[in-house]
């Protein structure tokens, strides 16, 4: 069985660094983020002036409204399945493949280039293959 995908894209990221492919590196730190981004759960109103503050938490005797302690600044996040992800890594290839078709018809085949070569880094770890030494 294959590894999961954001391990997958973090050792590809390792190699793509090394490699000093900065097209690999660029695609693999977005769909990264993207991942984090969509793990993130919807940020509740700010509460007025500290008064809702978690019970049996100390506030802070340095920062108004905030809460002291180990974890008080822990986030829930949201558990994604492999298809979410894998879901989340189909469209930032997708979305690559569209902006180089664009930029590859307004007549910037440098930039369309790039963007394809992001895609195929990104392609190449959701398909499972192994990091490549220069990835592009």
């Amino acid at each position: 069985m294959s590894s999961p995908i954001p391990d997958r894209l973090q050792v590809a990221l390792r190699a793509a660094l090394k490699a000093r492919d900065t097209a690999a590196v660029s695609a693999l730190r977005s769909a990264l983020a993207a991942i984090g981004n969509a793990e993130a759960l919807p940020v509740p109103a700010a509460p007025h002036a500290g008064r809702d503050r978690p019970l049996g938490r100390p506030a802070s005797q340095y920062l108004a409204d905030s809460v002291a302690g180990l974890g008080a600044a822990e986030a829930d996040r949201r558990v994604l399945t492999e298809t979410d992800i894998v879901g989340i890594v189909r469209t930032e290839i997708a979305e690559r493949r569209a902006a180089a078709a664009s930029y590859e018809q307004a007549g910037h085949a440098d930039r369309a280039d790039r963007l394809r070569r992001e895609a195929d880094a990104l392609a190449a770890v959701a398909s499972g293959d192994p990091p490549a030494a220069g990835l592009s």
